[in-house]
């Protein structure tokens, strides 16, 4: 069975944990309405996507975009 020779160290072992860090999300701003939301969704205050209406605004609409 293969065992490590030597104790990886701290420093190797962050090095190759480098990438592993999370990114922050991408926000535009809704043509509609002006407020952000994330690309390619439905934006969750006015319901449109693309210029139309997908989902009539209110309360509903996290039920409706999610199902």
């Amino acid at each position: 069975m293969a065992v490590p020779k030597r104790k990886t160290s701290p420093s190797r072992r962050n090095m190759r944990r480098s990438h592993e860090a999370l990114h922050t999300e991408a926000h535009g701003e809704c043509p509609n309405c002006g407020e952000l939301k994330r690309p390619h969704h439905v934006c969750g205050s006015c319901g449109y996507y693309d210029g139309r209406e997908i989902a009539p605004a209110g309360d509903k609409l996290k039920v409706v975009v999610r199902t």
